[in-house]
């Protein structure tokens, strides 16, 4: 395949990642009107007949607990244990990018944009399935916010595609240079850095 006809396909896509995008949050609009409720600042209310049908719906702790599979109870202090490993990867990497990130001239990634955390408003939730809630939303945010600082220091430091083919490569790597092109790294690099210094604000 062409270069040419690589950066076509790769405008396309972004072209319908823009459009997807587009779609998604029609649809998140649909479903807010749907399910009656608004969201400000971050925070969601439902209408009160809503919340009163919602808590209808709701497990009490004794009866969670009393249906919970053993399995699940038993695995439980590993999955919470995992909290250690990532809180300690969102401090390090939130002080990492205030320090780096503006030495490099790097727009720093908006963690609130990857972190999201609102299932605890849902009134149907008991406090365990709240709390797990939360602690997934945090967990996959924290990897995702990650991923996303590591992406931006990768196309500052080392921008170059790998020999074999990487399952779900972030973004910004569809750009990086061809593995083995020494020309290209030698004549690209400080293009790259710039691009990355100014496009991802």
């Amino acid at each position: 395949m062409s270069q040419t006809k690589l950066d076509e396909l790769i405008t396309r896509l972004h072209s319908l990642q823009l459009e997807l995008e587009h779609e998604l949050e029609q649809q998140l609009e649909e479903k807010r009107q749907f399910f009656q409720y608004t969201l400000n600042k971050g925070k969601v209310s439902f209408k009160k007949q809503v919340r009163s049908f919602q808590r209808q719906h709701k497990k009490t702790l004794l009866k969670y607990l009393k249906d919970a599979d053993f399995r699940n109870i038993l695995s439980s202090p590993i999955i919470y244990s995992m909290i250690i490993p990532l809180a300690f990867m969102d401090i390090s990497i939130t002080v990492y990018q205030h320090i780096c990130f503006r030495l490099y001239g790097i727009p720093r990634v908006k963690r609130s944009n990857y972190l999201v955390i609102d299932r605890q408003y849902l009134v149907y939730l008991n406090t365990i399935e709240k709390f797990n809630c939360m602690y997934c939303g945090y967990g996959n945010g924290v990897i995702s916010y990650s991923r996303e600082v590591i992406a931006r220091t990768e196309q500052y430091w080392c921008p170059i595609k790998h020999a074999k083919k990487v399952l779900d490569a972030h973004h910004l790597s569809r750009k990086f240079i061809d593995y083995g092109d020494a020309q290209a790294y030698k004549n690209e690099l400080i293009e790259l850095r710039k691009a990355v210094t100014k496009n991802n604000a």
